[in-house]
């Protein structure tokens, strides 16, 4: 045994071993501590690049399944077109419909996206300076596949086409209106876009607000096309002598899904123009959008069904309860989150009466518009952009009105100038003859329902 003096020394001065041992133990130890800190730091970082990641993806599939339910609506603009023409023109209606949705996707990739979204600007942010032919540029910090917003964005401008299309159906040839669709898709309609969602005049000098586009895609394709109504004229026999002529559609039941499908169609239209959906609050912005828009379009229908059948003596217009869903539709487009859902049903409810106003209206004033779409687009189109600062205090009523002005008169002017060169060049309508035969024969050359010929 040891003496105890040694053993006392042993106890108060450790041995070179025994300071090893305890100076391992004591790094072990810190090491230990300080493990979970790191751990949690590289978790903050990962967590971090993981939100950013699923932000990404969700905000990217809203613009994919939105911009795909929005292409579904060319669907539905075909179905309504071919139900409200006569027989003769159905088939003439359902080519030109999937003509223009291939018309608008070459031309909106080849300048229009551009256009709308340009570099750079002049004339204090009126016109842009495009790059030709739109190619991705991917990044993480963007939010979203580039990708996705131009397809989103591309689904839109066919839309305004299809307006078009529709009013001037049953006596319009096939290439002059696809001609006209390439000048509309390429440079009309991303010029007005451009001023407010492409960050120009309309924004930045005026606070315009147009939250899904009542008027830079509706309003935009209602004067381009009541512009061509006046110029091209109204079809052969239907103003006579003072009186109007009524030419039913040949199938209300396909004008009705042709309504359903645009109904549908709308939910992507105005909820993905929230542009977002990796967070709480977007998501919730999307189901309130979602709501809004289908009760505008529930007061848009019940309205003009009433109104109908308080001036036709009791009978309800079943034409005129299809354009007031979609005249509610229209005008809760430029502010489909801000109001409550009772608002909503009300903004819709007026532009269903709009639209059985405007449509006799337009009967004096000899403008044959074949589906209803100046109502339905351009009316309510104004109407739902006017009242958005009853909803969204950030807009003002001087700057909607700026912006509402500034697209009618610009879309109206170069729409009178494509159309005017049109005319006195190619010409734009077929002969009397060629009308009366219908334009499933003279300019398709196949029926549509060849056994009621």
């Amino acid at each position: 045994m040891l003496p105890v003096q040694v053993r006392l020394a042993m106890s108060v001065i450790p041995t070179n071993w025994e300071k090893g041992m305890s100076s391992l133990v004591r790094g072990t130890m810190r090491g230990l501590a300080l493990a979970p800190l790191a751990a949690l730091g590289a978790l903050g970082a990962s967590a971090q690049d993981a939100s950013q990641v699923s932000a990404y993806v969700d905000n990217s599939y809203l613009f994919l399944i939105g911009g795909l339910i929005v292409m579904f609506m060319a669907a539905g603009f075909c179905m309504l077109e071919a139900g409200l023409v006569r027989k003769k023109n159905a088939a003439m209606q359902s080519m030109k419909n999937v003509a223009l949705f291939s018309v608008a996707g070459l031309m909106f990739w080849l300048v229009g996206y551009n256009m709308a979204y340009p570099g750079s600007t002049f004339l204090s942010g009126w016109f842009g300076i495009p790059a030709f032919i739109w190619s991705p540029s991917d990044s993480l910090d963007t939010g979203y596949a580039s990708a996705s917003d131009w397809f989103f964005q591309m689904v839109f401008v066919a839309t305004a086409a299809s307006i078009v299309s529709g009013t001037v159906a049953e006596r319009v040839k096939l290439w002059p209106f696809l001609i006209f669709t390439a000048v509309l898709t390429a440079f009309i309609y991303p010029i007005v876009a451009s001023w407010e969602w492409g960050g120009g005049a309309l924004d930045t000098h005026f606070g315009f607000s147009d939250f899904a586009g009542s008027t830079l895609v509706h309003s935009t394709g209602g004067w381009a096309a009541l512009v061509g109504a006046i110029i091209i004229g109204p079809r052969a026999g239907k103003f006579v002598g003072g009186q109007v002529h009524p030419m039913p559609g040949s199938n209300i039941p396909l004008a009705a899904l042709g309504t359903f499908i645009l109904w549908f169609g709308w939910f992507g239209f105005n909820g993905a123009s929230q542009l977002a959906a990796g967070t709480f609050d977007d998501i919730n912005a999307v189901a309130q959008i979602f709501a809004n828009t289908n009760m505008a379009a529930c007061g848009g229908v019940l309205a003009a069904m009433i109104l109908t059948a308080v001036l036709y003596k009791g009978k309800v217009d079943a034409t005129m309860a299809f354009n007031g869903a979609i005249g509610g539709l229209v005008s809760i487009t430029a502010e489909p989150l801000a109001p409550s859902m009772g608002l909503s049903v009300l903004i819709g409810a007026i532009g269903g009466i709009l639209v059985v106003v405007t449509v006799p209206l337009l009967d004096k004033l000899k403008i044959d518009d074949v589906v209803g779409a100046i109502p339905a687009h351009l009316v309510c189109g104004i109407w739902g952009t006017m009242i958005v600062p009853l909803s969204n205090g950030d807009a003002s009523f001087f700057g909607q009105l700026v912006g509402v002005i500034a697209t009618g008169v610009f879309v109206s002017i170069a729409s009178a100038i494509i159309w005017m060169i049109l005319k006195v060049t190619m010409g734009v309508r077929p002969s009397d003859e060629e009308e009366l035969a219908g334009m499933d024969k003279t300019e398709v050359g196949l029926e549509a329902y060849p056994e009621f010929g």
